[in-house]
């Protein structure tokens, strides 16, 4: 057996992801999976490091302490995952940990800015005997890059070759997008918008963390208005490489077009909340279908992972907006669960290292060449 964990907490902060992958079982490309396990990130941990997303008071000390926190969770969601596979601590390689990011400022201020992730690597190896490979994206960075995405080099290993190309859409917190055409570049981006601002509107209007199979957000309408105010946002009209997340897209930006939406609205009534569910599910998708139109025209297959993935509205105005010809599903139709891919991501981005194997892709993050990702912390 190769056995490497993979460990995600995305930008949504629902909780973390863990897969048990072993690539001695598969093709030496895909992985064969062992197990998979989502614990639910605790309600005030997540204030925690909502909070750490903008600057306050003892700000370095609640971050270490964050680190600390995150790092814990990451061990309990390692020992869940060894449990259920019946695996032990020491057959296993290493750990491919994402953090938590809490900033992403790639390229700012100094020509080179930084990223983010907060996690303490030394306490999760000390908490679970195994490797741990962490802060994945700082060296991307440190070459002139975006840092992310890094996912479309995973992307074009396991899902690559698929008849006519295919682009993955990883709808997170952020969105995403991975072109993967029959001949050619890989290419990818961060398109805009995932489940973040749909996440925190249903949060400020019924106190629950998601809008479950876009149940709310099917009972609205477009506020065209609304729509109109959010895709005037500069970012969507940036050529790749380029990458995002709450540094840009937070409450105060969702609030900033709504008052904009109000204020050009005939009658400056306030937008119903269901349409505001409904509008931010359909910039969602407009973002993601106008990029996959603008940059892989050719493309006639969208498979979709990550929480997005498990939206039945959003999946269906996915469908819906798409250029004719082009087909949406998950990527559950190429073999891999959605909500299994990015923790697999990390998992072969820690195989990746271990072997002495850039896990970047120049021409998708911007950075001066393939680099070697992540940093060791040893058992």
């Amino acid at each position: 057996m190769t056995l490497f964990v993979g460990l995600m907490s995305g930008t949504s902060l629902d909780g973390v992801d863990a897969v048990l992958a072993d690539w001695a079982a598969g093709d030496g490309t895909r992985p064969v999976e062992r197990a998979f396990v989502h614990l639910p990130m605790p309600a005030a941990q997540r204030d925690a490091l909502l909070r750490l997303n903008s600057e306050g008071p003892g700000e370095l000390h609640r971050m270490a302490l964050a680190a600390n926190a995150l790092a814990r969770l990451y061990a309990d969601a390692t020992r869940a995952l060894l449990d259920r596979a019946g695996v032990a601590p020491p057959q296993v390689r290493a750990i491919g940990a994402h953090g938590q990011t809490v900033r992403h400022r790639p390229g700012e201020f100094d020509g080179t800015g930084y990223t983010t992730q907060l996690l303490n690597g030394a306490l999760l190896a000390e908490c679970t005997g195994i490797d741990v490979v962490c802060d994945f994206r700082s060296r991307d960075v440190a070459a002139g890059g975006q840092g992310a995405p890094l996912v479309p080099a995973f992307h074009a290993e396991v899902f690559g070759g698929t008849a006519g190309g295919v682009a993955v859409l990883n709808v997170g917190g952020i969105a995403n997008l991975t072109l993967l055409p029959a001949s050619g570049p890989v290419r990818g981006f961060d398109c805009g918008p995932g489940n973040l601002l749909m996440d925190l509107w249903c949060e400020r209007c019924t106190g629950r963390r998601f809008d479950p199979d876009g149940q709310i957000a099917a009972t609205g309408r477009v506020h065209e208005a609304l729509l109109r105010a959010c895709l005037q946002e500069p970012f969507f009209d940036l050529e790749p490489p380029k990458s995002t997340g709450r540094d840009l897209f937070d409450a105060q930006w969702l609030d900033a077009r709504l008052a904009a939406a109000t204020g050009t609205a005939a009658d400056g009534a306030p937008v119903a909340p269901e349409d505001v569910m409904t509008t931010l599910a359909e910039l969602t998708a407009t973002a993601a279908c106008e990029a996959l139109a603008r940059h892989g025209p050719q493309l006639r297959h969208l498979r979709v992972c990550g929480g997005g993935a498990m939206n039945a509205h959003l999946m269906r105005r996915l469908a819906a907006l798409t250029r004719p010809g082009v087909d949406v599903a998950s990527t559950a139709a190429l073999g891999i669960e959605p909500d299994h891919v990015e923790a697999l991501a990390f998992a072969w981005l820690a195989r990746a290292f271990g072997v002495h194997r850039a896990g970047n892709l120049p021409g998708v993050t911007g950075a001066a060449g393939p680099r070697r990702l992540g940093a060791l912390y040893p058992a």
